[in-house]
């Protein structure tokens, strides 16, 4: 089938919805449509309705910017976390990949990003202020600086180190065993779970 010239409408619409998800062309779009035709409409519905119901009812942690269903997270809700210690990182999947290490039982703190001048983010679009702000009323003992080690995460860990230096808190970062220009999601859990284990204090990292 030439995927220029669909037979339905209907069809066309589907793959071109599909079509816009990231690493998703055309022919991955028509396979994924086809085979949501195959099944029954059962199954095809809760599909749907599981994306709506997402996009419509997730929520952010108000204390650590998390995702959640509800407005607390389960992490912040966890009586047995330490709840001296967060851990600083970008985005949902880094939590997800820090978790899995089960080398972390402390809190989180999730930015929404990383200080890019080239795509227009700078520190007032993420979430630094409330960062501070926890510091400086919660009792915390240390902050866990868990960026990429990219230059934009490397400028994003030295902005927080700026904010939260004066302040009466160890801050630390993740050993290189994470190597330099990688981003953490795609770390395995093994050299993650010891880059967290043996962190060292952030001012040790700066000279490197």
């Amino acid at each position: 089938m030439n995927i220029d010239k669909y037979p339905s409408k209907l069809l066309e619409n589907a793959v071109n919805e599909f079509s816009k998800l990231p690493g998703i062309g055309r022919k991955s779009a028509l396979r994924l449509v086809l085979h949501l035709l195959r099944q029954d409409v059962g199954p095809v519905t809760y599909f749907g309705n599981s994306i709506i119901q997402l996009r419509n009812n997730i929520k952010h942690c108000k204390i650590c910017h998390n995702i959640s269903d509800t407005e607390i997270c389960r992490i912040c809700n966890n009586a047995s976390r330490n709840r001296s210690v967060i851990c600083v990182v970008e985005n949902i999947r880094d939590v997800m990949s820090v978790e899995n290490t089960q080398q972390f039982n402390g809190l989180y703190h999730v930015l929404g990003g990383i200080i890019s001048p080239m795509d227009g983010i700078g520190p007032s679009e993420l979430e630094i202020e409330s960062l501070v702000n926890r510091v400086e009323k919660e009792d915390i003992t240390e902050v866990i600086l868990a960026l990429s080690t990219t230059m934009e995460g490397d400028t994003t860990n030295f902005y927080i180190y700026r904010k939260l230096k004066d302040k009466e808190v160890k801050i630390s970062t993740l050993a290189r065993g994470v190597s330099v220009g990688d981003e953490l999601e795609y770390t395995d859990e093994i050299t993650l779970g010891r880059s967290l284990a043996n962190r060292i204090p952030y001012e040790s990292s700066m000279g490197k």
